[in-house]
Formats: structure tokens, sequence, C-alpha cells
């Protein structure tokens, strides 16, 4: 009997790669993670914290990730907008094309992408305390903090530069 030969998933890899050029993920994958380790590691110097090492050892890759779920959500709620799912009528019309989207055409269209990097941020703060609900080396008062930072300075502020 002749083994049979399948192509699993063949498809996803080539979609990423037409969709996301690669040389994009290499600059954004260790930017995002620099940044983050960054944030996480100012937040420990500024809390005097005794155990820097143990705490980003235990919490970056979390922080990593959940980071981009939390950038996910963003996209999401600006794909919304890009595709008129949003209530703002011919004033959007005017700013947005299934294509493009300019953050500073008109208030609606800032005020749509200040709330997708607003929502991010929040989504990024949730996450990232509940990543560090299991890190007994942080206080309660240090973990909120810490969410804090890194929702208001890893949020997709990026969001707001134009795309034409």
């Amino acid at each position: 009997m002749k083994k049979q030969t399948r192509l699993y998933n063949l498809i996803l890899p080539v979609w990423l790669i037409l969709a996301i050029p690669t040389p994009l993920w290499l600059a954004v994958l260790p930017g995002n993670l620099l940044l983050d380790c960054a944030v996480l590691l100012a937040c420990l110097l500024a809390f005097r914290h005794a155990q820097k090492g143990a705490v980003v050892k235990r919490l970056w890759w979390k922080f990593w990730l959940l980071g981009f779920a939390a950038d996910g959500v963003g996209v999401v709620w600006m794909f919304l907008g890009l595709l008129g799912y949003i209530p703002f009528g011919d004033a959007w019309e005017n700013t947005v094309s299934h294509v493009t989207h300019n953050a500073f055409a008109n208030p609606w269209a800032f005020l749509w992408t200040l709330a997708g990097v607003a929502l991010a941020g929040a989504c990024v703060y949730c996450f990232d305390k509940w990543a560090m609900r299991s890190c007994e080396l942080l206080t309660g008062r240090e973990k909120h903090l810490t969410a804090l930072a890194m929702a208001v300075f890893t949020a997709p502020w990026l969001f707001f530069i134009p795309v034409y």
C-alpha cells in the first residue's frame, strides 16, 4: 500500500507571508520585547525592588505575549472602524475608506483611534495584572503600578500614524 502525503496548514504560512511582510515582524517582535522589558525594569528600579532579575525572569514572556493579545483587541477595534461598523455616518465616510485611516482627518477619526488605544491599554492592564497574580515577589501596590505603567507606555500609540 502506497503512503499518502498530506499537506497540513500549507495555506496559513503563505497567507501570513503575503499579508504581513516578514521584515516587519523581524523588527516588531524584538522591539516590542525590549520595550516591555524596559518598562518592567524601570518599574522595579523605581520601587527599589531587591529581586529585579527574578521578577523580570518570571514575567517578561507573559507580558510580551499578553501585550500582543491586548494589541490584537485594539486592532479588531480599528478594523471595525475601517469596515464601517460605527455610528458616525457621513463624517466618518469622508475620513475612512476600506484601505486607509488617518486619525487626524476629523474629530471622529481621532476619537475612534483614541478609543482603540485606550481599549488596548486597558487590556494590557488587565492581562498584566492577571499575569502577576502568582508572582509573590511583588506586593499588591507594586503589581497595580507595574500594570498601570505597562498599560500607559506599551499601549499601541502607533495607531495614530496615518496609514495610506
